[in-house]
């Protein structure tokens, strides 16, 4: 009998002349749960590709082995028959399906003569979704009613009804509240008690050491170490994923604060579905020259809307007065913002933030363009020595400006809309949600530019949901609650604890 359930045997993975993979071995026993950690690029996700088939059987050279048996697997629908299921970062559900429709999508029980069997689906799916303790989804109801914390739960249900001997979950709780997480950890210990393996990949190292039992880290394409949790720490962690000590994770510089430059007067907004509710309540702050201003509050409470509207983008009716060193500012639009001296990172870089279409460089330079046009062409020279030397001064990992920006990886793809913004010379710097999906070391450098870019003067505004990187970053910090603001403290031993009783109460 085969001590594993999974041997990757010498895993090499090459894009063009660039080697994603370069001799990676895994092993995962039977009920184990391995934590696979890596900084953004080390190569988590083509790994998991190729163990899943999305990179087919003969597109990579080394082996698998599978319950001690080669796996050749040349599309998803042979791993999945095999029992290896994977729920990427992406949730792949139909929003407009019901529950039952997307847990059998594919699997669908039928009737004599081809119809669906309704009925004993939506008998299956109450079963499943009892099975993971989730007793108040109807499963009638299109998916889109649920929020993101369910239609993670809805996706482990999926792989269950597929029979998963492997579940591989990549990034499960990037877009989770913290009482979201907590049900998914407590329902992995389930899973794990009923045999169920797991390889889970996380940036939130603290999720790793609740509910791994191995920590195999990955580097820069190489196998790096595997070892038990229980000889491990965070910080151990940390080390071995980027090479080197991190002895402070927010690199906190001193830089001198300067008179206010910036004011937001009366921001109210209104819900886009609802003109009776407002989600942000006649808020207003002031900024100074080279101030980091943290704002902070529980999901839901306005954040996002409040410096939407700043930025001349939020998509419902709403009312804010917009002063820059003293001058009443025309920030309409997102354009009218950009011309008069801000910049925002959006907080849904797929969505947001790239053109999934254009080139790494195109995606750099598009908000400038105008910089490298002569008459009627763009001086494509000027315009490749500006990304190269973005390139360089952001760390921005990629082979070439010419990919694609959807080959890099989520780090580096935030690089590069932070690079975007950063080209229009800002006066002030709105950044929402900077570090989500990010890993630990591109986490670094992007605090680490953060305070180069307070150092020379520029104001910086930043919307986190993590407490921990509020205080770790911010010179002050404004507590949003339910549209209102509930506190402006100066980072001054501040504690957490402050900031959430601050949010929560009245």
């Amino acid at each position: 009998m085969n001590e594993y359930l999974l041997e990757m045997r010498n895993i090499v993975k090459q894009f063009g002349g660039v080697r994603a993979l370069n001799g990676i071995d895994i092993r995962v026993k039977a009920g184990e749960c391995v934590g696979l950690c890596g900084e953004n690029g080390a190569g988590k996700s083509t790994l998991m590709k190729v163990l899943s088939g999305v990179y087919p059987h003969g597109t990579y050279d080394g082996e698998i082995f599978w319950q001690g048996k080669p796996l050749k697997a040349t599309s998803i629908r042979e791993t999945e028959a095999a029992g290896i299921v994977i729920i990427h970062q992406e949730l792949m559900l139909v929003p407009e399906l019901s529950v039952t429709e997307n847990l059998f999508l594919g699997n669908e029980i039928r009737l004599p003569g081809g119809r669906m069997d309704y009925d004993a689906m939506n008998r299956r799916a109450v079963e499943l979704l009892a099975e993971l303790n989730i007793r108040d989804v109807n499963v009638v109801l299109p998916v889109k009613q649920y929020g993101g914390g369910h239609q993670q739960l809805i996706e482990i249900a999926k792989a269950l009804n597929k029979n998963a001997r492997l579940l591989i979950l990549d990034e499960p709780s990037s877009s989770l509240t913290s009482s979201e997480i907590a049900v998914l950890l407590d329902i992995m210990r389930s899973l794990k008690a009923k045999g169920v393996t797991c390889i889970y990949i996380s940036h939130k190292l603290d999720e790793i050491a609740a509910i791994c039992d191995t920590i195999v880290t990955i580097r820069d394409g190489q196998h790096i170490a595997t070892t038990p949790m229980r000889e491990m720490s965070v910080e151990r962690i940390i080390s071995q994923m980027v090479g080197r000590e991190m002895n402070q994770l927010y690199p906190k510089h001193e830089h001198a604060l300067g008179e206010v430059v910036f004011e937001a007067r009366n921001v109210t907004c209104w819900d886009p579905d609802n003109p009776q509710r407002k989600r942000v309540d006649n808020v207003s702050f002031n900024l100074r020259r080279g101030e980091i201003l943290g704002i902070a509050g529980l999901v839901g409470a306005g954040r996002t809307e409040l410096v939407s509207a700043i930025f001349g983008a939020y998509n419902g009716p709403y009312e804010a007065e917009v002063l820059l060193e003293g001058q009443r500012l025309d920030t309409g639009t997102p354009l009218k913002a950009i011309r008069n001296g801000l910049a925002m990172v959006p907080e849904d870089r797929k969505h947001h933030g790239i053109v999934p279409d254009l080139t790494v460089g195109q995606n750099m330079t598009m908000a400038v363009l105008r910089d490298f046009a002569h008459a009627t062409r763009i001086d494509a020279e000027a315009e490749l020595r500006t990304v190269r030397e973005e390139v360089k001064r952001l760390k921005l990992k990629t082979a070439s400006p010419f990919l694609s920006i959807t080959s890099l990886s989520g780090g580096n793809q935030q690089k590069a809309v932070l690079s975007k913004m950063l080209l229009t010379r800002p006066k002030i710097l709105i950044l929402d949600e900077p570090t989500r999906g990010v890993d630990v070391g591109a986490k670094f450098e992007i605090y680490q530019l953060m305070f180069d870019l307070a150092r020379q003067g520029m104001s910086i505004i930043m919307v986190s949901s993590e407490l921990q990187e509020v205080l770790g970053i911010s010179d002050r910090v404004l507590v949003i609650g339910e549209g209102k603001l509930r506190g402006d403290f100066v980072n001054d031993n501040l504690t957490q604890e402050t900031l959430l009783t601050a949010a929560i109460t009245h």
